[in-house]
């Protein structure tokens, strides 16, 4: 697509939105809705048309080369972003449950199940791209350097009894005999064939001709009719034509113009950030003067103004509320509305962090670029005039700084002259930091945490690895009174909102609903550990290891404990974003700890971590993300405490399993043929994890395999017999894993809004309010 084509597309997406900001900043504010069910519907349909224009700003922001565009795109992205949390959160509190199932908005808006995919912003790893490479260099070479210091175990020989010595050698030596007499074998029967042949007669050669025609018609034949029939697969839609498989000369020429565009980007951002310094130091030049001669003269005009409607000089705003931007800021209409408005019964949205700014965003766009000509600008450079705009604005701003303090000294001489009889007693607010000395640097720390092995590089692995099938019984199972299980592609969505895009985007983090602590709770093989690794690549986080095995015996004693802890988190907010992992997290809040783990004091962090994690603010990009594969033996009060998020991992429905098979398979060096049935196997293998299918399948295709495939292909019953050795995921496990989970905080306001409790609970609440009033 040219660039013309991505401004099409932008100007599309702009469109929309402006349609949503309508909607959502209406001129009076909106009745709140008293029907749940409705009030829900509108809260699904915002979220998935925001997700629609996430996804076009996404594809946008990642191709057009105009500087100024890009920087006003990744505005109004990071304020969709946001919002698609807000709403997220609002379903949540509405809907009680962190899963949501939306067909019949889906098929009202004439989109399907991949159309609420939530994408990852490419913006997250590119535009870090040598900041991550200079940290993973640095990581590989403290890793190669604990590696070397480590002196390797000596080589100590084991003692060892004369009778088994014995043993070892008369296997050894039996063996030996065993091949040696199979050789001779071998070699006799050879001798034999060779003495009994004789020669054909007329007959014996005439029925070995006819064997042979035989055999080779049939083998013709059968390739003939499969050809045959995969050529009626092609026709029919139900087989892709091999032509197809093989990249073609456009996907290839897309392929370089993707190249191409992303070196555009970076010339031309180097030439706007050139353009930036010498247009910046020229306004400042030429306007400053000017522009603190008027600051000055509007600031006297209105210390004049207070002197004759209040008799005495005002107090001058001080730098950390706004300095004299203060003095003349004024409130919208809209402001003012929210400020008179009363209170009305019922549900209505809750206040928003970032519509403000897209408001502010869509009206640069609709001033600026919505029907600006660029025919003279074909290659999409910086345009200087908007240069000029935007720096105009910060350097008022700087000189408003310096302007301020000026206006203080003046003030405080004025009221000294004037009011003699008040005094003027001035005011010194200004308190001095105390600077924390730091004697260890960074490289240090991140060298103790590896030697420790509480710092860890992530594993190459991505969200999109995380394979799964949408859940297309949700909405039924619910219409029905019946809480489904959450599908693999459910949990990966739920990641992506309350982990990947967080953690991603600075501004994102400190505006949108802060989560610090998720848990993710499952059986055995469901992908955890994969998910923490995933979330760590796709953000770029560095990944800590609190868990208690691993902490175990390291940093002794209450001190050692805090500097372990002052030392994690300050690096993981030093080289933010951050994860922090811990893995079998129910340890830590056992209710009664087992005699084979006493010794490692699993329940070491118990309090001390609660505390660390209460300081993470919204700029500091930390998560703590916890894994248990048995949250019934921890005391859930002090969980749900810890970890304000729980995601429930269940095994994989049937259709996850057909598309786990199919593509672990194929990634193995498999290949999936019609001889092997996809869909039997995923049905025999229900209450299996994916990390029971990734063990199987490496036992079956192993690379011999792979090179008999041609004249054996695969079949399903060749997996049975290992799959079978393997103890699945029982109903019972899930039954108590789902019965658990009915205990948490948002698990119990779910189960009282299905019996109608909450509805009855509510006009109490409110009636007892009333009372206090």
């Amino acid at each position: 697509m040219s660039q013309r084509g991505y401004n099409e597309l932008w100007a599309d997406a702009q469109l929309a939105l402006s349609r949503l900001l309508t909607e959502e900043l209406p001129a009076e504010p909106p009745h709140p809705e008293k029907d749940r069910v409705v009030f829900f519907q509108r809260l699904a349909m915002l979220y998935v048309r925001y997700i629609q224009i996430f996804r076009q700003l996404e594809e946008v922001y990642d191709q057009v080369v105009h500087p100024q565009k890009r920087r006003v795109v990744r505005a109004i992205l990071d304020g969709v972003i946001g919002r698609v949390l807000e709403l997220k959160n609002e379903m949540v509190e509405k809907e009680f449950s962190e899963y949501h199932y939306m067909d019949d908005v889906l098929h009202d808006l004439k989109l399907t199940p991949e159309d609420l995919e939530i994408p990852i912003p490419r913006y997250f790893l590119r535009e870090r791209n040598k900041e991550l490479q200079e940290r993973k260099k640095m990581l590989t070479e403290i890793l190669k350097l604990v590696e070397v210091t480590e002196s390797p175990e000596p080589l100590m020989a084991k003692d060892m009894s004369q009778e088994k010595a014995i043993k070892i050698i008369q296997v050894a030596e039996r063996a030996r005999q065993g091949r040696l007499r199979a050789k001779l074998n071998e070699e006799s029967r050879n001798m034999n064939r060779m003495y009994r042949t004789k020669e054909p007669g007329t007959d014996a050669i005439e029925s070995a001709t006819v064997c042979i025609q035989k055999v080779w018609r049939g083998y013709m034949q059968r390739k003939r009719t499969k050809i045959v029939r995969e050529e009626e697969m092609i026709f029919l839609g139900m087989a892709m034509d091999p032509k197809y498989q093989v990249p073609c000369p456009t996907e290839i020429a897309a392929q370089s113009s993707e190249a191409s565009t992303k070196i555009k980007q970076e010339e031309h951002n180097e030439d706007y950030q050139k353009s930036l310094v010498s247009v910046t130091n020229q306004l400042r030049d030429v306007e400053g003067y000017d522009i603190s001669k008027t600051m000055k003269e509007q600031i006297r005009q209105w210390f004049i103004e207070c002197r004759d409607t209040t008799g005495s000089f005002p107090d001058f705003p001080e730098e950390e509320d706004g300095g004299s931007a203060l003095i003349f800021a004024e409130k919208n209409p809209q402001q003012l509305l929210e400020e008179i408005a009363e209170e009305e019964a019922g549900l209505k949205m809750m206040p928003s962090a970032f519509l403000s700014d897209l408001e502010m965003e869509n009206k640069i766009f609709e001033d600026f670029w919505k029907n600006r000509n660029e025919t003279r600008n074909f290659s999409q450079r910086h345009e200087v005039e908007l240069i000029k705009e935007e720096r105009r604005k910060m350097i008022e701003e700087e000189i408003r700084v310096k302007v301020d303090e000026q206006m203080r000294q003046e003030l405080a001489e004025w009221k000294l002259a004037v009011d003699k009889d008040k005094g003027g007693k001035t005011k010194a607010n200004a308190k001095k930091k105390k600077g924390s000395k730091t004697d260890r640097t960074l490289e240090s720390l991140c060298q103790e945490l590896v030697e420790q092995g509480l710092l860890k590089q992530a594993n190459n692995v991505r969200l999109q690895d995380y394979m799964g099938d949408y859940s297309y019984l949700g909405t039924t199972l619910r219409q029905n009174d019946i809480e489904p299980m959450p599908s693999l592609s459910d949990v990966r969505q739920v990641l992506s909102l309350y982990a990947v895009l967080p953690l991603g985007s600075q501004y994102v983090h400190e505006k949108a609903p802060l989560i610090k602590a998720i848990l993710l709770a499952g059986p055995e093989g469901v992908g955890k550990k994969m998910l923490i690794h995933a979330i760590c690549q796709e953000t770029g986080a560095n990944l800590f290891d609190l868990s208690p095995l691993n902490t175990a015996g390291k940093y002794p004693g209450k001190s050692g404990l805090a500097m372990m802890l002052h030392m994690v988190f300050k690096v993981a907010r030093l080289l933010q974003p951050s994860v922090i992992w811990i893995e079998d997290a129910e340890k830590m809040f056992y209710k009664k700890v087992p005699k084979e783990e006493k010794e490692l004091d699993p329940k070491r962090l118990k309090k001390d971590l609660p505390k660390s994690l209460k300081l993470i603010k919204g700029e500091d990009r930390v998560l703590i993300v916890g894994t248990s594969t048995d949250p019934l033996s921890a005391d859930i009060k002090s969980l749900c405490k810890m970890y304000s998020k729980i995601i429930l991992i269940p095994r994989p429905d049937y259709g996850s399993r057909c598309i786990l098979w199919n593509r672990l398979i194929r990634k193995q060096g498999g290949d999936v043929t019609r001889a092997l049935d996809i869909g039997s196997l995923a049905k025999i293998s229900d209450g299996y994890t994916p990390g029971h299918m990734v063990q199987v399948i490496q036992s079956i295709v192993t690379k011999r395999r792979t090179l008999q495939q041609a004249n054996r292909p695969l079949t399903a019953a060749e997996f049975v017999a290992p799959l079978a050795k393997i103890d699945p995921v029982f109903q019972e496990e899930e039954e108590a894993l789902k019965n658990w989970y009915a205990k948490t905080p948002l698990g119990k306001k779910r189960i009282k809004a299905a019996t109608g409790k909450e509805e009855e609970e509510a006009p109490v609440k409110d009636a007892k309010k009333k009372g206090k009033k």
